[in-house]
């Protein structure tokens, strides 16, 4: 009876962490460059003692293990916006910034200048050049930005944009903010990237396939709570048949 519970509880727990995780993915919807999780969960087998109805012995029982949450890489379409401080990456690769805890990597495009004419994300953190950042001043006119990579102004060359890649990208860690850390991967230079001035990355969640995961998971929690429920209800029995049991 208690191998029933405690199955029960773990296909609950599993089924609210992918909610979790579903939820985060809606609530990213208009985020760019926002990619997608899943949860990926696997079968944990534990040999148990059996009941005397099981025939003695062990039996093993099954548990769900939550094994942490995968990140669909798969790129996001690109929207048009006409900024020419927006920028997307048509292919692999990531921005990379400035910020008080080192170098950052994202693939949110959407810049903007800070109060000192540099390029740089809306919380400030500074848009990197094979130079370092990427100041502007009035007279320098507008930013533009080759398919390259290559910076330049109606007076001035200013160098070319950092695109970098990294070995394993789902072993990056998500720092908050549309940037990753590397998690101790050296940063690999792109060195032929295609920038896209004028547009950015959308998010690659498709809300249709998110809220039929919901659905899917919410079947499964409410099967789980149907078991928990009948065992509830079983063990409810059994001591009530005891206690109906004459004293001798």
């Amino acid at each position: 009876m208690e191998n029933t519970f405690l199955v029960g509880l773990s296909q609950q727990m599993a089924s609210n962490r992918a909610m979790e995780v579903i939820a985060n993915n809606l609530a990213n919807l208009g985020t760019p460059a926002f990619k997608r999780e899943g949860v990926q969960f696997e079968e944990y087998v534990v040999p148990v003692e059996a009941t005397e109805a099981e025939g003695g012995g062990t039996v093993n029982v099954s548990f769900v293990l939550d094994r942490g949450v995968v990140r669909d890489l798969s790129a996001g379409r690109l929207e048009q916006t006409g900024s020419p401080l927006d920028l997307a990456i048509d292919g692999p690769g990531y921005f990379v910034v400035q910020t008080p805890d080192g170098e950052r990597y994202t693939r949110n495009g959407h810049f903007t200048f800070d109060d000192q004419g540099r390029v740089a994300t809306d919380d400030g953190y500074v848009l990197q050049s094979d130079g370092g950042a990427i100041t502007l001043q009035p007279q320098d006119g507008e930013l533009r930005v080759g398919q390259d990579g290559m910076l330049s102004t109606d007076l001035q060359l200013l160098g070319k944009l950092r695109v970098v890649n990294f070995p394993d990208e789902r072993a990056m860690l998500k720092t908050g903010s549309s940037l990753y850390d590397a998690n101790g991967q050296a940063p690999n230079a792109i060195a032929s990237p295609r920038i896209i001035q004028g547009a950015i990355e959308k998010s690659n969640v498709e809300p249709v396939i998110e809220i039929t995961h919901m659905i899917d998971v919410m079947r499964a929690y409410q099967a789980s709570a149907d078991l928990t429920k009948s065992g509830e209800d079983l063990l409810k029995k059994a001591i009530e048949s005891i206690g109906a049991v004459p004293q001798v």
